[in-house]
């Protein structure tokens, strides 16, 4: 991988140059509209690692309105990963920004200079780089796959991107790299931008069964999680990394939910996986809304396939959105893990379970019992910015 390390120093220096980057930017106006004339859509879905975001993702990424790419800052972390996440905030807004931008000229510090579409992390999960302008090996308005998109559209020129980018209405990107909401405040208030936030959450048991499952895949994230200067953390037995997950969706919507800033006001939703699981299609109208977008007769069709698969689908699709039966996936860490490693999870994650509306299990019997329903509905204090936003963006 090109540019592995990266010293202190120079991750400090990035960081500042960037820094003053952003407040030249800002000053800047609007960029110019798609065709059709209507003002662009930003939407940042908020989330953690095996929270169902890939899922999400690819509910806007089949969309024929959206260009969506995937956790463009993993880029960001691949190249200073001695860095933490915090430090590594400024630099993955500031890359966020851009690409919401369509300004792909950012990725000049994370990739080589001779680069093509394939280049980009988990590029082929974008339809809009499988179609397009981009490539070809789709219509604009099919739904995607990305085994046939791959071999077909690898080797594309990367400046197609931009220029992809450029033709849609809607620009969505999923990230799993920020810790607060306070960094984003910028974006909220940057006129160049129409950004709208989707905060997705998973039930912080379900999250540890399925980092299990993905333990080696999620070592380097994880080392940057905990600040360890670049070494790679694969075991995490005192479930460290989790921990930090459910203290920065409590900060997120407490910062949304209890004392938010003006600019936010109509552009936070937060989403419960499990919502999406038990009624997928009303769910995902309504995020739909929030963010612009109709729910288009093919759409439904697909969403319908994906969401009614048999089983919770194999370990080799942990990163793939495969056709499962969702309901059983975000049950399954109810059969999956002992008693005690339940039980420790709801001590470190008390907050988030009782903001976010789980049901903690006091025994193994109330955790293997699925009568018992351990997804409260959601109250109107926690949620209410969710309901706003349903109804100012209809």
């Amino acid at each position: 991988m090109w540019l592995r390390r990266v010293s202190g120093t120079a991750v400090t220096a990035l960081l500042l140059a960037q820094t003053g980057l952003l407040l030249f930017l800002v000053s800047r106006p609007r960029s110019p509209s798609p065709a059709g004339g209507e003002e662009r859509v930003h939407v940042l879905v908020l989330s953690s690692w095996r929270s169902g975001s890939s899922f999400v993702g690819q509910l806007f990424s089949q969309h024929p309105d959206v260009f969506y790419l995937m956790e463009p800052a993993w880029h960001v972390w691949s190249a200073l990963s001695q860095g933490s996440a915090v430090a590594l905030h400024m630099a993955v807004r500031d890359l966020v920004r851009s690409v919401f931008l369509c300004d792909m000229d950012v990725f000049d510090a994370y990739l080589p200079w001779r680069r093509n579409l394939s280049d980009l992390f988990q590029w082929a999960e974008s339809r809009a780089l499988c179609s397009p302008p981009a490539c070809s090996a789709f219509p604009r308005g099919a739904i995607s796959s990305e085994a046939v998109c791959k071999p077909l559209c690898a080797r594309r020129p990367f400046g197609l991107a931009q220029e992809a980018c450029h033709s849609y209405s809607h620009v969505v990107l999923k990230e799993v790299r920020f810790f607060n909401l306070q960094v984003l405040y910028p974006l909220l208030s940057d006129p160049a931008l129409n950004l709208r936030i989707v905060h997705l959450v998973r039930d912080p048991r379900a999250v540890l069964r399925s980092r299990e499952q993905t333990a080696k895949a999620l070592a380097r994230d994880n080392g940057i999680v905990l600040g360890t200067n670049g070494k790679w953390v694969e075991a995490d037995p005192d479930l460290r990394v989790v921990r930090e997950v459910c203290r920065s969706h409590v900060r997120i919507a407490e910062a949304a939910t209890r004392k938010p800033p003006p600019s936010l006001r109509g552009r936070y939703r937060l989403v419960r996986f499990e919502d999406l699981a038990r009624a997928p299609l009303p769910e995902i109208r309504a995020l739909y809304a929030f963010a612009g977008l109709s729910l288009t007769p093919q759409l439904e069709a697909w969403i319908h396939n994906i969401t009614h698969g048999v089983g919770p689908g194999a370990r080799r699709e942990a990163f793939k959105t495969t056709s499962r039966d969702a309901l059983n996936v975000s049950q399954a860490w109810r059969h999956a893990l002992p008693f005690t490693k339940i039980r420790r999870v709801q001590e470190l994650c008390a907050g988030a379970l009782q903001l976010l509306g789980y049901r903690p299990v006091f025994s193994e019997n109330e955790q293997r019992d699925l009568t018992l329903d351990l997804v409260l509905p959601r109250g109107p204090s926690s949620f209410s910015w969710a309901s706003s936003t349903t109804a100012e963006h209809p």
